[in-house]
């Protein structure tokens, strides 16, 4: 974390090797502790991974990978066409699923509702040492 003029900022390293879409709520709910009122911006440095928030564990995870797959099958039809095959899908996936989210943040505590979470959502399985830029604008 710094000074950078008001806003503080840290990365956190994630590992997407064993699962495609990662609960990164606890580390959101960390970084905004004792910080008072402002918003938390969650950014995703990668041109192939995304942030959303969402219901998890309540199989809405496999829900979510079922249906990027519907809309990015990963198959030949791509023309970004290097790494694993279908990689082109991943190129795609932040149109869908973008790479930042922004969260009001009272008191110190992300303004979550009761059944939201934010994850990670990540299909490239090329690379799984992924980062997840954490951001704070005091209000």
């Amino acid at each position: 974390m710094g000074d950078r003029g008001g806003m503080d900022s840290y990365v956190i390293e994630i590992s997407t090797r064993d699962e495609r879409i990662v609960d990164v709520t606890h580390h959101v709910v960390d970084f905004c502790g004792g910080r008072g009122d402002g918003l938390c911006q969650i950014f995703v440095p990668h041109a192939t991974a995304g942030v959303a928030i969402m219901e998890t564990g309540a199989s809405s995870e496999p829900d979510l990978l079922d249906a990027l797959e519907r809309l990015l099958p990963r198959d030949d039809r791509y023309r970004h066409a290097h790494g694993s095959p279908g990689h082109g899908a991943d190129h795609l996936l932040p149109a869908i699923v973008c790479p930042s989210v922004t969260v009001p943040v009272l008191d110190g505590k992300p303004a979550l509702g009761t059944w939201q979470s934010v994850v990670f959502v990540d299909t490239n399985v090329d690379n799984p040492h992924r980062r997840l830029r954490l951001s704070f604008l005091a209000g």
